[in-house]
């Protein structure tokens, strides 16, 4: 089985929202390996940072994105 280092995805979208699809990649990897997610949305409001963290995401970035912070963001999770 061939697994993936990184993905993208538009948050939301039709049939599934950020949050929701950050909950179900959660509940397939059973506990057994953890893929970096980062929320890359245009909420920010306060609380929005939180919400998704609380939802299970890793890390945060705000639109629109900054190529520094982005980079900075992967290496975070990433551990590179």
């Amino acid at each position: 089985m061939k697994c993936l280092s990184r993905m993208t995805g538009n948050c939301p979208v039709r049939f599934l929202g950020g949050i929701e699809a950050a909950a179900e990649i959660r509940k397939l990897e059973g506990g057994l390996s953890r893929v970096p997610i980062i929320a890359a949305t245009a909420d920010a409001l306060k609380g929005d940072q939180e919400r998704y963290l609380n939802a299970g995401m890793d890390g945060y970035l705000s639109k629109p994105l900054n190529k520094k912070k982005l980079e900075e963001a992967i290496a975070k999770v990433t551990g590179r």
